[in-house]
This record gives C-alpha cells, structure tokens and sequence, in this order.
C-alpha cells in the first residue's frame, strides 16, 4: 500500500508543475523532451535487474514499452495543455474519470469483482471527482474552442493505465519494474527529441536553459510516479479496477489542495461534498 500512496503523492505533484511552467514561461514540450531523459536515466541506475540497452528489444514487454512510450509523450503534451489552455481543474477531471476505462479491462479481462457495494463506491468516487473540481459557477472552466483536450487526455490516460496493466501482469517480471518503466520514458524521449530536433532545424523553436531546469524538475518525479505504480499493480490482493480508482480520487483530492493552498484556489460548499462523497467512495471500494 505503500508504493500506491507515494504514487498518489508524486503524481499529484505533477499538475502543480505544469501550472508552474506556464507561470514561468517554461517551454512545455522542451521540458517534457528533457523530463524524459531524466526518467530515463533515474530508471537505469535504480533498476534492480541490469539490462543492456541494446537487449531491450528483446525483452518480451517491449512492444508494450513502446506503444506506452508513445502515448507518453503525446498525453503528457495534452494534460498540459489541458492544464494551461481549460484549467487545472478540466485537466484534473479528464486524466483521472478515465479510470473507468481500466475498470471495465479489469473486469472483463481478469474476471474482477465488481458488485453493489463495490459499484456504489466507484460511482460515488467519479461523482466526487466532477463536485471536487467544480469551481465558481458550477462549472470548469471548459473553452469550446479547446474542447479536444479533454477528450483526447480522458482517452489517452485511459488507455495508459489500461495497457500498464495489461503488460505489467503478462510481460514484467517484479525485477524488471524499474527497466521497463526507463524503457517507457526512453521511447518518448527519441520520439520527442527528434521532433524537437526538426522543430530547431527549420528555427520553429529556441532551446533555453530554464527549459532544461524544467525538465529535470519536471522528470524526477514523474519517473517515480510511474514505477511506485507499477510497484502497486504488483501488490497481493488489490484488484487493478480497486488501485486504479483509489489513485485516481485521491489525485483529484490532492490537486485540489494545491489549488487551495498554492494558488489561492477556494473550496465551495459542493467541493467539500466531493471530499465527502471521495471518502464515502474509497472506503467501500476497499472493504470488498
């Protein structure tokens, strides 16, 4: 349990980080480029189980490294600009109600509990997650003209976790955890770097150093993020569709305190009933 509570922590920090960048005038997707790297590296020196680079494409999890690696890079420019463009709180909404997509994977495909109490619980987590987020009018701050985003993060990060899942339980020994989520950040970076690179060739983009800050800042805890979750998928008896719900309420939770406390963000009387309604929820989804 213990792993998922530090994922829960360090994700939730990673929100705060891209509402920095724009504060800051952080170039997003430089940052994300050097990010991954980072991630990279941090995964090579921390993986218990030594894995030579070029042995990589052999490993039986690496076509699931690489369609992750994808997605990586391409949700992760969405979730910030979901962020910056619609809100914290549109982006806190869309990431994390794709939790019901791996819900029903984990149903469907491993067979998973899923009765009254359970269902109750995991309906009254989604409804907190809308209540925690909404602010001033009632409403998040949706842009029509960036409607997209939305969409794209809640499938995109859906399909994250439901894939995760898949090639964490079929593929990835429990000494592997730490290389294939390197490998995962390693693939997004080639990718991304060598967008960045064209990007620099027809002069569409200067690099600057506090980009490169922003990065590493931005890949320390993104890295771990993903490899106390995959730690936590590998916990005995916790159903993926029971984590994947639990760490994406409490997510929304914290974000929402960051907004509080950092950006000055005030909590309406509904907003507290999502906290309720989150708490009512987890404590169900776990007594099954």
């Amino acid at each position: 349990m213990i792993y998922l509570v530090l994922s829960v922590l360090i994700s939730s920090s990673l929100y705060v980080i891209f509402k920095l960048f724009e504060v800051y005038k952080v170039d997003t997707f430089q940052a994300i480029v050097i990010n991954y790297i980072v991630a990279f590296s941090i995964g090579c020196v921390y993986s218990d189980q030594k894995i030579l680079i070029h042995d990589i494409p052999t490993q039986p999890w690496f076509f699931g490294a690489m369609f992750l690696g994808i997605l990586f890079i391409t949700i992760f420019n969405v979730m910030a600009l979901t962020s910056q463009k619609n809100g914290l709180s549109v982006a806190s909404v869309s990431g994390r109600m794709s939790v019901v997509i791996p819900i029903i994977f984990g149903v469907l495909l491993y067979r998973e509990s899923l009765g009254l109490i359970k269902i109750t619980g995991i309906l009254f987590a989604l409804m907190a997650v809308y209540l925690t987020s909404v602010k001033g009018t009632g409403k998040t701050n949706f842009k029509i003209s960036h409607f997209y985003y939305p969409v794209i993060l809640f499938l995109g990060s859906g399909a994250i976790d439901t894939l995760l899942k898949y090639t964490e339980t079929t593929y990835v020994e429990s000494g592997q955890v730490s290389m294939f989520s390197a490998s995962i950040f390693g693939i997004a970076f080639c990718l991304g770097f060598s967008f960045l690179i064209v990007q620099m060739v027809r002069k569409k983009t200067k690099f600057h150093w506090r980009n490169s800050i922003a990065g590493i800042a931005l890949g320390i805890p993104n890295y771990f993020s993903i490899d106390f979750l995959l730690r936590a998928l590998k916990t005995e008896g916790i159903e993926s569709s029971t984590l994947f719900t639990i760490n994406n309420v409490c997510i929304v939770l914290l974000t929402t305190l960051f907004g509080l406390f950092f950006f000055k963000e005030k909590l309406e009387k509904r907003n507290w009933a999502g906290i309720g309604l989150a708490i009512v929820g987890i404590i169900l989804i776990t007594i099954v």
